[in-house]
């Protein structure tokens, strides 16, 4: 997979140089506007460099581990807000979140642990 992006990348880079230079060389002259050699090279090692940034960027992003959110809360650690008995809000990682206890009432101010979700729903534990 990391083969098939590099080559496409490069393909669609080189393309995408192609059309700078027939636009610098063609379409610029036709409406009054020459730009020196120095100038068309200048901006295509610019457009190398910003292609190479973009491409080692996002493969950097695409290599991340998803980060725990609304996909998978489970394991996540918290507090809770209010009793819950058996339902109630939790806090965790800094936003409310409704919560039912999965054994028996949690206390107000009491550390929980995430052992699963129904839709927006945690279900939780006493840590």
């Amino acid at each position: 997979m990391k083969n098939t992006r590099l080559i496409l990348a490069v393909i669609t880079s080189l393309l995408d140089e192609a059309i700078i230079i027939a636009v610098i060389l063609w379409v610029l002259p036709r409406v009054g506007i020459n730009l020196p050699l120095w100038g068309t090279v200048l901006i295509a090692c610019g457009f190398v460099v910003y292609a190479v940034t973009v491409f080692q960027l996002g493969t950097r992003i695409l290599k991340r581990q998803p980060v725990p959110g609304l996909t998978d809360m489970s394991g996540m650690e918290g507090r809770t807000t209010e009793l819950l008995n058996p339902e109630g809000m939790v806090r965790i990682g800094g936003e409310l979140w409704k919560a039912r206890a999965v054994n028996s009432a949690i206390e107000a101010n009491k550390d929980i642990i995430v052992v699963a979700q129904e839709g927006l729903k945690l279900l939780v534990r006493k840590k």
